[in-house]
């Protein structure tokens, strides 16, 4: 079912579906839904080819070899270890898919990419059965598969390998697979990326990118899922003033030996994605494995603040996150000063995204608009803001802030919403008296 979503001027939708609109207070089921989620495209040299994969927490560290083709202390992995020092689940994406898969004349790589090469295969004759053979999958030196046939044909596929049932079994010392090659990556696979992944729910999703082309690509992608189809998620870069609540724009270079200056998006996405909507990431430590530039004056830091760019900087020994802003500069009587911290954003995606699974689960078309029906929905979305306030995310809210109304059709209803979003301490001032 095609379902509407996003935000509205007039009551004029022609899908069905849940349209939130949030803006500023005048300056002068209905539970919440867990963080923690995030997805990111990589530049891999194993893995699953052409399609989304899920890596939770506990798979990259047990699985790391089976899942990526590198063992989870690997060089390779630094910036996932860095990801998944916050974040629970990853949507993940093989840039490189389209390349070769390595082979020799026993078996083909399960999937393509340079790290198929390092693939090996052993053909013993078993000790006890002159008639039977030993054969052993070897990546690197790590033993990863064995098992005993007769024939090629009586060999079962495993996570590295599938083997060829026409191939004729006879004693090696070994056999390496070659040919393995990763697929180039371009602004086409950048685009598969976003196609598959339009149809998951997640919280964070950071691009590992230099090239300002396909970093605009991102930065229109997530203004579009937010803004026309009400899917909320904020999208991680490194130094893009996209001047958008959606975008966090990371400052800081790595100055690693082998990898991207951006490569501090892994971490910022998983802090973002992992942290809870009545937290907030400023003040935290960076405790991954680049190292970061964060040499900056007071001035460069009041003028990053400014710029809106996400910053990490010094702190005695420690190097810890400056503010939790996204890149917001340009305010609005619709979007004041308070939509520039993420922690709003987070609190507003909560509610945006659990009142549409709300609606589109238990209202849309099967609950009438009714006076009793508009109070359930009423009820529901009360329900799930005194939620938020017991967690202290939100603060002064009444059931009065609420209000469920008929819309200008027999089949739409008009909510009006009122939440005040609690921020973390930032700014003490203090007046000591001494007598």
């Amino acid at each position: 079912m095609a379902l509407g979503g996003g935000t509205f001027l007039v009551q004029n939708k022609e899908l069905p579906g849940a349209y939130i609109n949030f803006v500023s207070a005048q300056a002068a089921n209905a539970a919440l839904s867990e963080r923690g989620i995030a997805t990111m495209p990589l530049d891999l040299d194993w893995g699953v080819d052409g399609e989304i994969f899920e890596v939770t927490n506990g798979d990259f560290q047990k699985n790391s070899l089976r899942i990526f083709g590198y063992d989870y202390t690997h060089e390779k992995l630094k910036g996932l270890r860095d990801l998944f020092l916050n974040a629970q689940t990853l949507y993940a994406y093989k840039l490189t898919s389209g390349g070769q898969k390595a082979a020799n004349d026993l078996a083909e790589a399960r999937y393509c990419g340079v790290r198929g090469n390092d693939l090996r295969i052993v053909v013993q004759v078993n000790a006890d059965n002159e008639n039977l053979f030993d054969v052993q999958t070897y990546l690197g030196v790590a033993l990863v598969d064995e098992q005993t046939a007769a024939a090629a044909a009586d060999l079962q596929d495993n996570d590295f390998v599938k083997f060829k049932s026409a191939a004729t079994l006879t004693a090696t010392a070994g056999m390496n697979l070659t040919g393995g090659t990763n697929g180039e990556v371009s602004g086409l696979s950048h685009q598969n990326y976003l196609d598959k992944i339009e149809a998951y729910t997640y919280n964070t999703m950071g691009v590992v990118v230099e090239d300002a082309v396909t970093k605009g690509l991102y930065a229109a992608f997530v203004k579009r899922l937010r803004d026309e189809m009400g899917i909320k998620f904020q999208l991680v870069l490194h130094n893009l003033a996209a001047d958008y609540p959606g975008t966090i724009n990371v400052k800081n270079d790595v100055l690693d030996e082998g990898w991207s200056q951006a490569s501090l998006v892994y971490w910022v996405t998983g802090a973002s994605a992992g942290c809870e909507v009545n937290r907030s990431c400023q003040n935290r430590k960076y405790d991954g494995e680049f190292t970061v530039a964060a040499d900056y004056t007071q001035n460069e830091l009041k003028k990053a603040i400014k710029a809106g760019e996400f910053t990490l900087h010094k702190v005695g020994a420690d190097i810890r996150v400056l503010a939790d802003i996204n890149s917001m500069v340009t305010t609005s009587d619709t979007q004041g000063e308070i939509f520039q911290e993420n922690q709003t954003v987070r609190v507003i995606d909560q509610i945006g995204n659990d009142i549409a699974v709300l609606f589109n689960t238990k209202y849309l078309g099967v609950v009438p608009n009714d006076a009793a029906g508009r109070i359930s929905l009423w009820s529901d979305i009360v329900k799930h803001h005194e939620q938020l306030q017991e967690i202290r995310a939100i603060e002064n809210f009444s059931d009065a802030d609420v209000t469920v109304e008929p819309g200008s059709s027999k089949k739409s209803v008009v909510v009006k919403d009122l939440v005040t979003v609690v921020n973390a301490m930032s700014k003490l001032y203090m007046t000591v008296t001494v007598a």
